[in-house]
Formats: C-alpha cells, sequence, structure tokens
C-alpha cells in the first residue's frame, strides 16, 4: 500500500505551526539556497489559494499604517494573517532598511499573526522575485490572509499584480496629481481604491475624481474596482476595506475568474524561473566555456552586434540539447 509522500523535516514543522521553521524557510527561499526547493514542492500541493491582498501606491501614502489597522481588525473577526512587507534595498549591497518591523513590535506575541519584511534586491515593482514563493508558504502554513506590501515605486509598482489575488492601489488627497499616478499604471492593477487620510482637506474631490475615472472604464462582465476612504490618525474605514476586497475574492469564485488569473501569474512565474535559471547557466558558461568567450570577445570588439550574438548563443544552446 502506497501513501503520500512523506513530508520534509522543515516542512512538518512549518505544518505544524512552528514559526521559526517557517521564518528559516522564507529565508532560504531569499537566499535561493537549495534547500528552499524541497520544502516548496513538498507544500505546493497543500495551498489553498487564499487570499493575498496586496498594497501598492506612491511612498507616504500610509500603507504600512493601513496594514497594521487591518491586521487588528483581521484578528478581531477571528482571522489569522501574514504580512510581507517589501523594503527597498540597495542595488549594490542588497541590504534594506527594514523600517516596517517598527511598527508591527506590538503584534510580536500574537502567535495569529506573523510579519516578515523582504528586501526588493532591485526587482522591479519592489516586489522580489521570493515573494511570490514564500506568499505560497504563508498559504501553506494555514494563515487565512496574506498581506502584501509593496515599496511604492511609482510606474512599476504594477508588478504586485503578478503576486496578489486582490489588489488594493492606496492614495490620499493631494498627492500631487492623482490621474497621473493612475496613468503610471497603478489603475489597470486596482481591484480596489482606498483614499486614505480622508480626515484631510480634499479627500471629498479625490474620491469623486477616482468615481470618474472608474466610470471611464469598460465594466462589462468586469469587476468594478470599489472606492473606499480610510484614516490611521483617526481610525474610520478599516472595516469597509475589508469589506471591500472580501467582495473582489467573492467575485473572482462567482465569475470563475480566479482560475484565469492563476494561470496567467503561474504563466509569469514558470516563465520567470526559467529566465533566471537560464540566465545564471548562460552567465556561467560565458565565463568559463573557450567558444562562448570568444563570442564576448567578437562583441567587445565590435565586430558583431548583441543581438547576432545572442542567436548564435541560443542556437548554440538548441544544438547542444
Amino acid at each position: 500500500m502506497t501513501g503520500a509522500p512523506r513530508l520534509p523535516a522543515a516542512a512538518r514543522a512549518i505544518c505544524s505551526g512552528d514559526r521559526r521553521a517557517l521564518a528559516r524557510a522564507i529565508t532560504a527561499i531569499e537566499n535561493g539556497d537549495p534547500d528552499a526547493g524541497p520544502i516548496l514542492r513538498s507544500l505546493y500541493a497543500r495551498t489553498r489559494q487564499v487570499p493575498i491582498v496586496g498594497f501598492a501606491g506612491p511612498l507616504g501614502v500610509g500603507k504600512s499604517s493601513l496594514i497594521n489597522l487591518l491586521v487588528s481588525h483581521l484578528r478581531s473577526v477571528a482571522r489569522t494573517v501574514a504580512v510581507i512587507a517589501v523594503d527597498p534595498s540597495s542595488p549594490f549591497s542588497g541590504g534594506s532598511v527594514l523600517g516596517d518591523r517598527i511598527r508591527f513590535e506590538a503584534r510580536a506575541n500574537d502567535a495569529g499573526v506573523f510579519f516578515r519584511s523582504m528586501a526588493s534586491r532591485g526587482a522591479a515593482g519592489g516586489v522580489a522575485a521570493a515573494t511570490l514563493e514564500a506568499s505560497r508558504l504563508l498559504d501553506a502554513a494555514g494563515f487565512d490572509v496574506v498581506l502584501v506590501e509593496t515599496v511604492g515605486s511609482g510606474q512599476v509598482d504594477v508588478a504586485i499584480r503578478e503576486i496578489a489575488s486582490t489588489r488594493v492601489v492606496v492614495l490620499v488627497p493631494h498627492l500631487g496629481d492623482e490621474v497621473q499616478t493612475l496613468k503610471a499604471g497603478l489603475f489597470e492593477i486596482a481591484d480596489v481604491f482606498c483614499v486614505n487620510k480622508i480626515d484631510l482637506p480634499g479627500a471629498d474631490t479625490a474620491r469623486r475624481d477616482l468615481a470618474e475615472l472608474v466610470g471611464l472604464a469598460p465594466a462589462a462582465g468586469r469587476w468594478t474596482p470599489r472606492i473606499v476612504g480610510t484614516s490611521t490618525t483617526v481610525p474610520s474605514g478599516i472595516a469597509d476595506l475589508w469589506g471591500a476586497i472580501e467582495a473582489h475574492e467573492s467575485f473572482l469564485d462567482s465569475s470563475g475568474t480566479r482560475r484565469t488569473g492563476e494561470r496567467q501569474r503561474l504563466t509569469a512565474e514558470i516563465v520567470g524561473l526559467v529566465r533566471d535559471r537560464l540566465g545564471r547557466e548562460l552567465t556561467r558558461e560565458l565565463e568559463n566555456d573557450p567558444d562562448l568567450r570568444r563570442l564576448l570577445d567578437r562583441v567587445v570588439a565590435r565586430e558583431i552586434d548583441p543581438r547576432t550574438a545572442a542567436d548564435r548563443l541560443r542556437n548554440a544552446v538548441r544544438r547542444s540539447r
């Protein structure tokens, strides 16, 4: 009689609620440690497609404070929640400030909350490639909701669409030019618009402008983004924000678009993994293989151009395989 494959010890520890094992596994993912592979492979079938909610928006709009209050709300309705805060990192050292960790210190003893800062490491949109795998690990670990905060890197912040099932775009009144901000790409990814700091002047105008923009978008058979107002200084609107997120998650299930979105995200993930691995392999070969080094020398000498060299390299890889 054959049963399911036995889980690696680290995977069993994660499933049993060992937070240190979970933290070590995420560190292994971040560092590209081969030990992360067996854990991720063994736990993939245990993922449940829990809501992964991404928070995007410019710097300074209060995403961290907003998430902190949302965590409190989720705990008040008996939901366990994991938070990944992607912090900006140096493109040279890879180090990051990890400032968001300070805001969550008060929750260190709550077993129903798990917080993790991750360095962006130069990834587009401020979302490290490891973030998606870490989110999946948190799903398998049994958390009800995973929240992901991006660094707020403007036009490229849209990379959160490759991770989150629901995307919340956070703005504030008098941001500068809300319309231009949305034209940068955030409008296309928003499932929920959150106008934070509604206690400030101009909040009604910002919400009205967003409503007009949403009304211009074709909505036949599609989700119409919700607009929610919140305040973190005079706490308000947090329950409404979660209600809008839940409404979108329900729409994904009732409309059948959850599966479509997952296919798109998995396609992007698989292609990205292959691209990264092939890129690392080819880089090593360019450094070590005499024929490839000569090819690179010809590009440096301006005898051939990089596109021609790339075509020849691709053809060489095809022949070798």
